[in-house]
């Protein structure tokens, strides 16, 4: 009891500095001159860090008012450390102080292929205390359905990062086969490193994205033809201007005609990731829980046990199981390490079957190409990744 005792007023002489510190960088950002001058003359700022707040305040100077210039920045900020949305009328005084967010590092051996067995299942353990109180309170912890993080609800509740619309779901989903993403693993930005993140600010500056607003189907197009022309010097092709729109259905499954700003941010993290890292290093981000969920539903399209399924299959796989846990799945007394493809038997699955979007088996032209279990991993790793947030949104939508 002494050891819980001393860790818990650990964690509360923190968040009292924590919120200390708080407090003085909301005066800072109060006084805008004061606060460039302070930052222009601190020694740990990177020249890097330094030429994009420069370009921050270039490109925030103009016919705005002072007011939406500080909000624009406050948002680019909050971009940057991925803290997300964060409005700036949250009481804090009775919340927890989020945990400072150190973006990941790239290592040299990250292009090599990872050792992942297919016939060698992975032990999947939830940790035993809650990630933000350290306290084992047992039935009333949360576990995420992607890490191996637990959680209180009053926990994330102090923490602002359950609100009451998204209460009721945590609590319904989190023991289901469905499951629950972590605040971690919900944020597909947090999976990019800083130069990732500065290169994908860029982006957005130069296409005049605005932080944390919604995008419609124009604002959706004209970013994408924006990006292509920059990127290759030359107007985007009717077709993928189509699949464009189909990804903003996609992002958009309400049909509200606009794409909220952290769907947005995730499709374009996951495009990101795609882009600049090799396969490879994306299959070392799935978590065993992912790697374990492959794992059987590799195993239960090769019916044959000899290694092999056919690339109608594996495509399959991606418009299916990969391609989003579906909200609406019946609850069911399975933990959240429970691992499987959906079985044709269930209610999910027979919803899926009368969705137009459902693709059929692989012809026998796609049959005739074999796919390994590495060949597998590679080719939906992407999709096993956009799966992880909990928004209804299809984050990357896969090609027909």
């Amino acid at each position: 009891m002494g050891v819980l005792m001393s860790r818990r007023q650990t964690v509360e002489r923190v968040q009292k500095v924590s919120l200390a510190v708080s407090a003085f960088k909301d005066g800072l950002r109060e006084q805008p001159s004061t606060r460039r001058r302070a930052e222009a003359g601190t020694a740990r700022q990177g020249t890097l860090e330094q030429e994009v707040q420069e370009g921050e305040e270039e490109a925030l100077a103009g016919p705005s008012q002072p007011e939406e210039s500080s909000a624009s920045k406050a948002a680019w900020e909050r971009l940057r450390d991925g803290r997300g949305v964060e409005p700036e009328e949250f009481d804090r005084a009775n919340r927890f102080t989020p945990p400072a967010f150190i973006r990941p590092k790239r290592e040299l051996r990250d292009d090599e292929p990872p050792d992942i067995s297919l016939e060698q299942r992975e032990q999947i353990l939830n940790d035993e205390m809650c990630e933000i109180c350290e306290v084992w309170t047992a039935e009333s912890l949360f576990p995420c359905r992607i890490c191996h993080r637990v959680y209180h609800d009053g926990c994330l509740r102090r923490m602002g990062y359950l609100q009451k619309d998204s209460a009721v779901e945590v609590t319904e989903t989190a023991h289901t086969e469905t499951g629950w993403s972590c605040y971690y693993c919900d944020n597909l930005n947090l999976l990019l490193t800083e130069e990732e993140m500065y290169s994908l600010m860029e982006t957005l500056k130069n296409c005049k994205i605005i932080p944390e607003s919604c995008l419609t189907l124009d604002d959706f197009l004209h970013y994408k033809h924006q990006v292509h022309k920059q990127q290759f010097e030359r107007t985007m092709p009717e077709a993928q201007e189509e699949q464009a729109a189909l990804q903003f259905n996609a992002l958009d499954p309400d049909k509200k005609g606009h794409i909220e700003w952290q769907d947005f941010l995730s499709h374009e993290s996951i495009q990101l990731l795609q882009k600049i890292r090799p396969q490879n290093a994306l299959l070392r981000l799935l978590t065993p829980k992912e790697r374990e969920r492959a794992r059987a539903a590799f195993l239960a399209l090769d019916q044959d046990n000899d290694g092999l399924i056919g690339e109608g299959e594996c495509r399959q796989a991606r418009h299916t199981w990969f391609r989003k846990h579906q909200k609406e799945m019946l609850s069911c007394n399975v933990s959240i390490s429970h691992v499987g493809p959906i079985s044709e038997g269930s209610p999910a699955s027979s919803r899926n079957s009368k969705s137009p979007e459902k693709i059929l088996p692989g012809t026998k032209q796609e049959e005739t190409r074999s796919v390994d279990w590495l060949g597998f991993l590679q080719e939906n790793v992407a999709y096993i990744l956009a799966a992880r947030p909990n928004s209804a949104a299809l984050h990357l939508q896969p090609l027909a």
